[in-house]
C-alpha cells in the first residue's frame, strides 16, 4: 500500500545536490530506486531523480520497522527519504559519482508508490531495443542520458528567448489552424464541424502569419513555433517540430544572420561553455555544391571535390567523353592515404551505394603499389592516366573515386561517398562546431515530373536585384536572397529577404505557373496586405529539435524529443494514430473509404 506525503515531507534537496557541505544536516530527498543491495546487515540503496544519484544507507543502528521496508524495496519504486548526510566508509567512496563522497543515513523512508518489475533496466548501461523503448517511453525518459538532453533542449529554449527578448523582440504567437497552402511538404488536415467538407491545415511554418505582423507594425517577431509537415521520417526529420521563427523589419540579409550569430554565439557559451568565432565563414550554394556536393556541406575534414572534365575532354575512355558532350562533367574525390582501408571488396561496397543513389557506376584508381590499379587503364594511355593522377593531386596510398554524369548526379553521389568516408575514415573532428553560411540559393528548381519551375525555398522569398530581368526569360539564372545556417553537415537555419512589391509577388506567382485564380485562392488575402503599406522585411526559421540534437551529441531528434514518431509517423506508446467512431465521422461529415494498397 502506498503511504502518503505530509506536510513535513517537503524535499530539501535533489538527490544529485546533495554535497560534503551537507555533512552533519538533516536533508529530504524524493526519487526513483536505481536498485537496491541487501549486505545482510547493510543495505544500499541508490536513489535518482532528474539530478543524478545518492546513496542511501541502512545499517543496524535504523529503526528495524524502517530496515524491513528498506529490504522490500525494488527498482523504481518511489520513495520519500528523511535522514543525516554523512561521509562514506573508507574505500566506499565512488569517484565517478559527484554525490560519491558522502551518503544519506535513512531515519524516516516513505514507499509512495510501489512499481512492477520493469521490462527493462532504466539505465544507459544496458541498451534497449527502440521498438521496446518507444512504447514504455515514460521508462525511457527516466535514463539520465535522455534527462541531459531534454534538459539541454529546455536550457536552449530559455537563452533563445532571453537573447531575443533583450534585442527587441515580441513573442507573438501564431494560429495553429490554418488555411490550406500546400506548398513543398504535404499539409497535415483538420477537417471543421461546423463547416462540413472544408478543412483547416496545420502549419507547415508561421510564414505567412509572420509577414503579416511585419505588415501590422510589430518590426522584431519572435515564436517557438510547432510546426507540421506531413512527409518521410528520417534521423533528422520529425512530423511535428519547433523552430525558433523570427522576423525583422527594415532589415538587411546582413542584419539578420548576424542577430542569428549572435544567438549561436550565446547558447553554445552558456549551454556547452563552447566559444563560437563570429563571423561565421559564408560560401554561396554555387560552390558549396562544387566543392562539397551538397548545400550542407560538412567542414570539419577535407576531401573535396575535383573537376577532371578538362583533364579528360579528349581522353580514350568514352564513358567520360560522352558525359562531357551530353553537358555533364567527370568529377572526382580523393581519399589520402586510404589505399589499404579501402579495398577492392569496400570500393565495390561504394559502387553499389553510388548506383542506389542515382549513379550509372564508380570508376576508381587505387594506388597501393608501385604502379596505381585503375578500372578504366585499358581505355588510357600512360600520359592520360598521369594526367588524371596530376589534376587530383593523387599520391602512393590515395584512392581516387570518379562520377561521370549531369552535375545533377555527379555532384550529390560524390558529396554522398564524401560524407560516407569522412566517417569510415574517422576524418571527423568530433569535437569541432563548424558553422557556415550558405548564401545565393537558386530561386527556381526545375520539376521534372510537372515540366515547370518550383520555388526551392518559399515563392515569398526576394530574388537578388541583378537577376529581376532574368524572371521570365531565363528563370534558371535567377538566385534568391535567402541563407542557409549549416552546423557540421546539418542545416540548422533557413531563411530569406521576403517580397514586399505586390506587383513583383504576382509575377513570380505566375513564373511558378500559378493563374490569377490560383493566386487569389490561396495567397489573395496576403497579396492584398501588401497593397497598403508593407515594410522591407525578413526573418528566418532555426530547427531548435536539430540545434538540440548536435548540441547534446545525439544520433537522432529522437533523443531530444520527449515523445517522438517513428518511421511510419506512429507513436509507438499511445498507439496513435488510431480509427475513431463511425458517429464522430458522421458529425464531421466524413467517410472513410477503403482503397487497395499498392505492392
Amino acid at each position: 500500500m502506498a503511504e502518503l506525503m505530509t506536510k513535513n515531507d517537503r524535499r530539501t534537496h535533489y538527490c544529485g545536490t546533495v554535497t560534503e557541505q551537507d555533512i552533519g544536516k538533516e536533508v529530504c530527498v524524493m526519487g526513483w530506486a536505481q536498485r537496491q543491495r541487501d549486505l545482510g546487515a547493510l543495505i544500499f540503496i541508490d536513489l535518482r531523480d532528474r539530478t543524478g544519484i545518492v546513496q542511501l544507507a541502512f545499517d543496524q543502528e535504523t529503526d528495524r520497522e524502517i530496515f524491513e521496508k528498506a529490504f522490500s524495496v525494488r527498482a523504481e519504486f518511489v520513495l520519500a527519504v528523511h535522514g543525516t548526510v554523512r561521509p562514506r566508509g573508507e574505500g566506499a567512496i565512488n569517484p565517478n559519482l559527484p554525490t560519491g563522497q558522502i551518503e544519506i543515513f535513512v531515519t524516516e523512508l516513505k514507499i509512495l508508490s510501489a512499481a512492477q518489475t520493469p521490462p527493462f533496466e532504466v539505465s544507459d548501461a544496458k541498451k534497449t531495443k527502440d521498438e521496446i523503448a518507444l512504447k514504455y517511453r515514460y521508462l525511457d525518459l527516466r535514463r539520465p542520458s535522455l534527462q541531459r538532453n531534454i534538459m539541454m533542449r529546455h536550457h536552449i529554449a530559455r537563452v533563445a528567448r532571453e537573447y531575443y527578448y533583450e534585442n527587441g523582440f515580441l513573442e507573438i504567437e501564431t494560429p495553429m489552424m490554418i488555411k490550406s497552402t500546400p506548398e513543398g511538404a504535404r499539409d497535415y488536415l483538420v477537417p471543421s464541424r461546423v463547416h462540413k467538407g472544408s478543412f483547416y491545415a496545420l502549419p507547415q511554418s508561421p510564414q505567412l502569419y509572420k509577414q503579416l505582423l511585419m505588415l501590422s507594425g510589430y518590426d522584431r517577431y519572435i515564436q517557438l513555433a510547432r510546426c507540421f509537415r506531413d512527409e518521410d521520417l528520417r534521423a533528422d526529420r520529425q512530423p511535428e517540430f519547433t523552430q525558433i521563427d523570427l522576423e525583422m523589419s527594415f532589415a538587411t540579409q546582413e542584419d539578420i544572420m548576424s542577430m542569428n550569430e549572435g544567438f549561436i554565439q550565446r547558447v553554445f557559451k552558456e549551454v556547452l561553455n563552447v566559444d563560437i568565432p563570429l563571423p561565421m565563414p559564408r560560401i554561396t550554394f554555387a560552390d558549396a555544391m562544387n566543392r562539397f556536393g551538397t548545400d550542407k556541406p560538412d567542414t570539419r575534414f577535407g576531401m573535396e571535390i575535383n573537376d577532371l572534365s578538362d583533364t579528360v575532354k579528349n581522353c580514350g575512355f568514352s564513358v567520360f567523353t560522352s558525359a562531357i558532350a551530353d553537358g555533364g562533367s567527370v568529377r572526382c574525390i580523393v581519399a589520402k592515404n586510404a589505399a589499404q582501408a579501402l579495398t577492392r571488396k569496400e570500393i565495390d561496397k561504394l559502387t553499389e551505394h553510388a548506383r542506389g543513389i542515382g549513379a550509372k557506376g564508380l570508376a576508381y584508381i587505387r594506388w597501393v603499389d608501385e604502379a596505381p590499379t585503375c578500372s578504366f587503364s585499358k581505355f588510357l594511355t600512360e600520359d592520360e592516366l598521369k594526367a588524371i593522377l596530376a589534376a587530383g593531386q593523387m599520391e602512393r596510398g590515395d584512392v581516387m573515386l570518379i562520377v561521370a554524369d549531369k552535375n545533377k548526379v555527379t555532384l550529390p553521389v560524390l558529396g554522398a561517398l564524401r560524407t560516407i568516408l569522412g566517417k569510415k575514415l574517422n576524418l571527423i573532428n568530433e569535437g569541432a562546431f563548424n558553422f557556415l553560411w550558405v548564401v545565393e540559393f537558386p530561386f527556381f528548381e526545375w520539376n521534372e515530373d510537372t515540366n515547370h519551375w518550383d520555388a526551392m525555398h518559399h515563392p515569398f522569398t526576394m530574388p537578388l536585384s541583378e537577376c529581376l530581368p532574368y524572371l521570365e526569360s531565363d528563370p534558371g539564372r535567377v538566385r534568391a536572397e535567402c541563407y542557409d545556417m549549416v552546423l557540421n553537415g546539418t542545416e540548422l537555419l533557413s531563411g530569406s529577404i521576403r517580397i514586399t512589391d505586390w506587383q513583383l509577388q504576382e509575377k513570380m506567382f505566375s513564373v511558378l505557373g500559378l493563374t490569377r485564380e490560383d493566386i487569389e485562392r490561396k495567397f489573395g488575402f496576403l497579396v492584398d496586405a501588401y497593397k497598403y503599406g508593407a515594410p522591407p522585411h525578413g526573418g528566418s526559421g532555426m530547427g531548435l529539435d536539430r540545434l538540440a540534437m548536435v548540441m547534446s551529441g545525439a544520433d537522432s531528434l529522437r533523443d531530444v524529443v520527449a515523445f517522438p514518431k517513428v518511421q511510419n509517423a506512429s507513436e509507438l506508446m499511445s498507439q496513435c494514430p488510431t480509427p475513431v467512431a463511425e458517429k464522430d465521422l458522421l458529425e464531421l461529415g466524413i467517410a472513410v473509404l477503403e482503397t487497395e494498397t499498392e505492392e
